[in-house]
């Protein structure tokens, strides 16, 4: 049974890639893998192609969403569902859960076509070649890194001592590797990523690895380790490179609706087009109730309590409350003169659009990996672990003055508007910055701090108000799937 499974896995790897289109400048991101094909520098782009297609499939994108936003106390879900999201969600995960079991396979069957590229492309003085290795060291690198942050202990906790992933640098679709430290792949991801930094060039659009992509995923992963200098070095290279930008205050309300190319923050986005668009299966369709999505999962109303401490924040423009309308479309009002909101389940309406209405659809949008703003949070963050308060303090000024904030909203040494740690100014900061872009739960957890998630909402049984996640819980991560756990006995299963 075991060899059967290997052959079809094998089979799998090489005819999902038979979809390719010829044309390697079509978008989005397609590509094929066979030995005839990549013998020739075209095939191996093409490839190169197919593997960026399977980051982009939604048993890849989609579920890395689900199983690290909805995890957070950024969200709030307004009814119970028999999609294994709820498990996710309120932290009840199965040892057979579909979305999980999902990612598992997409992600390894990403690294196996990395694998296949990296084999055949020697590093040389040809910078097209080295273009190309470069990128599929990338893919490979931040593959692993995000396997290990959904199934293996934060590296923070015991620098790396507990149980990974499995590491795969190979085509051999019959080893069976067991799984490796989280130290151990988190070395792998370093070495994969400064190889592609030092192969790649900067001429790529940011929906392609860059130079500058492998940079900025650099700076992630030391942040990642508690590896604080390093973390400063690499954002801090990031944003002196000019090549990107903040966004103005005006324009930031309409970033997420823009393509990657259109946005100059933006560093890595995983590009979608309209032949993309998921509709009711779309990241958005949970956030968004419209013609098309689901609308099921709000903003949390702790992350609205962040939020509405500033009404000027340009950032409650990504937080749309509904409201009861009349026959005429009037927003109705209780009898205080408060307009009402529309509830489902009991649970009032805070839609999110973070995912929704690129280029105008409601449902179509590109996930942003990288972006600017998380340079100058990540320096914060190592300022501020290396001593250097004021730094940390002006890297948060600058992004709090692009959500439109100035005079006593910004921070100092002298006014901490309420806070006793500086620390928790950044990791509010960066909740308030990056909701919803599934960065939330490791930021928690990282630093050794409680998920709180004493608010409305599904993830409550009955008559109970509190759920708090300590950073020591096990359901922190989720168990390999199981039927993967049969097919390799090698594996070990988290506790």
């Amino acid at each position: 049974m075991k060899a059967n499974y290997k052959i079809c896995i094998a089979m799998a790897l090489i005819c999902t890639f038979g979809s390719c289109k010829k044309d390697l400048e079509l978008p989005p991101y397609s590509g094929i893998i066979n030995e005839t094909v990549v013998s020739t520098l075209e095939g191996l782009q093409s490839a190169t192609i197919g593997t960026y297609n399977y980051i982009k499939d939604a048993y890849y994108v989609r579920n890395y969403h689900i199983l690290s936003e909805y995890a957070s106390d950024n969200v709030s879900l307004s009814g119970t569902t028999t999609d294994p999201l709820f498990f996710a969600y309120n932290y009840q995960h199965q040892k057979n859960q579909g979305n999980v079991a999902n990612i598992w396979r997409k992600a390894y069957q990403a690294i196996y076509g990395t694998n296949v590229v990296i084999e055949k492309v020697a590093e040389s003085d040809d910078p097209v070649r080295n273009q190309l290795l470069g990128e599929n060291y990338f893919l490979r690198a931040m593959v692993h890194f995000d396997l290990v942050k959904l199934f293996g202990r934060p590296y923070t906790d015991d620098q790396g001592e507990s149980l990974g992933v499995m590491i795969k640098t190979n085509t051999d679709v019959k080893e069976l590797p067991a799984r490796s430290k989280v130290k151990d792949v988190y070395q792998l991801v370093l070495s994969d990523l400064l190889k592609a930094e030092g192969l790649m060039n900067s001429t790529k659009i940011n929906n392609f690895a860059s130079k500058e992509v492998a940079t900025a995923m650099l700076s992630r992963v030391y942040l990642y380790m508690g590896d604080y200098q390093k973390a400063w070095e690499y954002s801090d290279k990031v944003i002196k490179t000019q090549r990107y930008n903040l966004v103005s205050t005006g324009e930031y309300p309409k970033y997420f609706t823009k393509s990657p190319e259109e946005n100059s923050e933006t560093i890595f986005a995983i590009k979608h087009v309209l032949t993309d668009d998921r509709l009711d299966d779309a990241i958005g369709s949970m956030y968004w109730g419209g013609d098309l999505g689901y609308g099921e999962m709000y903003a949390s109303q702790t992350y609205r309590e962040l939020l509405n401490k500033h009404p000027e924040d340009v950032r409650n423009s990504f937080v749309v409350p509904q409201y009861e309308k009349d026959a005429n479309g009037n927003i109705k009002k209780d009898a205080q003169g408060n307009p009402i909101l529309q509830k489902r389940n009991g649970y009032a309406k805070y839609f999110i659009n973070k995912y929704s209405f690129q280029n105008g659809y409601e449902t179509l949008s590109s996930p942003v990996v990288l972006r600017l703003a998380e340079m100058y949070l990540t320096r914060a963050e190592a300022a501020y672990q290396m001593g250097r308060i004021q730094e940390a303090l002006d890297d948060v000024n600058t992004i709090r003055q692009r959500a439109g904030l100035s005079g006593n909203s910004l921070f100092s040494t002298s006014n901490m508007q309420g806070y006793t740690n500086v620390l928790d100014i950044i990791l509010d900061e960066r909740r308030l910055e990056f909701a919803f872009e599934s960065q939330r739960k490791f930021d928690v957890f990282r630093n050794k701090q409680t998920m709180y998630r004493n608010y409305p909402g599904t993830h409550l049984p009955s008559g109970e108000t509190q759920q708090e996640i300590k950073y020591t819980s096990p359901r922190v991560i989720y168990f390999i799937p199981e039927n993967d756990m049969v097919v390799n006995p090698n594996l070990v299963q988290n506790p």
